[in-house]
């Protein structure tokens, strides 16, 4: 080879390192060499906004395309009726939601309100086990005027080690979920927080849209690692947090505000992440459920 076709080649094969990589060629050959991204589809029972008994309900979520649906507990729902649902429908409960760890802190400086979140995750974990779920999604603490960082750090921890006897009775695990509490706002703090309780059956609930506010799901997938158990589906978009305020960031339908789904979900195959991912966004009628169904598809083919 002549000396000036070998420095053309050279320059050639330079400019081609420095040139700005295409990031959905890149994206499409990462994904080629990552395992495929198996999901199942759930959803929260409330987003089901037809008039009709459970059965109907569980009938219309299967007719769909979920695979599962998630309830709140405690709750006042049949436990037979919703036990004859789910097996006449197939349609599975994976885990259930503890939202009343929102006001029954688990962080709170009363001690009885303390007393009262622990009672309410332990019977949510029963009701959990009587469902066939493996979760039940805790608000892990809060923090505010009256309840200092350090604080709630401390005491919540406390209180989740006071549950280690009730998920080893039930074999149903703890996910703590980051819900804008003003607590655990970073992967790396998340990760050190469920590290320290130093318990296999406690772990991370990961929602996907609520960490766009300040910051990038696919960095808290990669730190958070084996740690996430399940995944919450929303979107967010930071234009409309900027024009209209925070909370105005959720009102953008999947697929149309700022999660980088494709990046999501190269972060999910990289982790080896394969289970539930339950779309938590506005529900409706049975036009509107199949709609999330079939954006929920979307999303996991990218």
């Amino acid at each position: 080879m002549e000396r000036r076709d070998f420095l053309k080649r050279t320059s050639l094969g330079l400019a081609a390192a420095t040139m700005p990589v295409n990031p959905l060629v890149a994206g499409d050959e990462r994904k080629s060499h990552l395992p495929q991204l198996k999901l199942k589809k759930s959803l929260k029972f409330d987003m089901v906004k037809e008039d009709m008994s459970i059965l109907d309900k569980f009938k219309l979520l299967k007719d769909v395309g979920f695979d599962g649906v998630e309830l709140e507990t405690p709750n006042k729902l049949p436990m037979k009726e919703v036990l004859q649902a789910r097996d006449k429908t197939g349609l599975q409960i994976p885990g259930v939601v503890c939202g009343a760890t929102w006001k029954a802190q688990l962080s709170h400086r009363d001690p009885s309100i303390r007393e009262e979140g622990v009672r309410l995750v332990k019977q949510s974990l029963n009701d959990c086990k009587q469902y066939g779920g493996t979760t039940v999604l805790v608000i892990p603490g809060v923090v505010d005027d009256e309840t200092s960082y350090q604080d709630a750090y401390v005491r919540s921890q406390g209180e989740i080690k006071k549950l280690f006897a009730e998920v080893e009775k039930t074999g149903v695990k703890i996910a703590f979920e980051n819900v804008w509490n003003n607590f655990l706002l970073s992967p790396l703090e998340c990760a050190r927080f469920v590290d320290e309780i130093n318990h296999p059956m406690i772990a991370w609930y990961f929602d996907v849209g609520n960490v766009v506010r300040y910051g990038w799901p696919e960095h808290w997938i990669e730190v958070l690692d084996k740690r996430i158990l399940k995944l919450d589906v929303k979107e967010y978009s930071r234009k409309k947090h900027f024009d209209e305020g925070a909370w105005k960031g959720f009102d953008v339908e999947l697929l149309e505000g700022d999660c980088n789904w494709p990046v999501v979900n190269a972060a999910l195959r990289k982790i080896g992440y394969s289970g539930w991912a339950s779309a938590e966004v506005p529900g409706g009628d049975r036009t509107r459920l199949l709609t999330i169904s079939q954006k929920m598809d979307e999303i996991s083919a990218l």
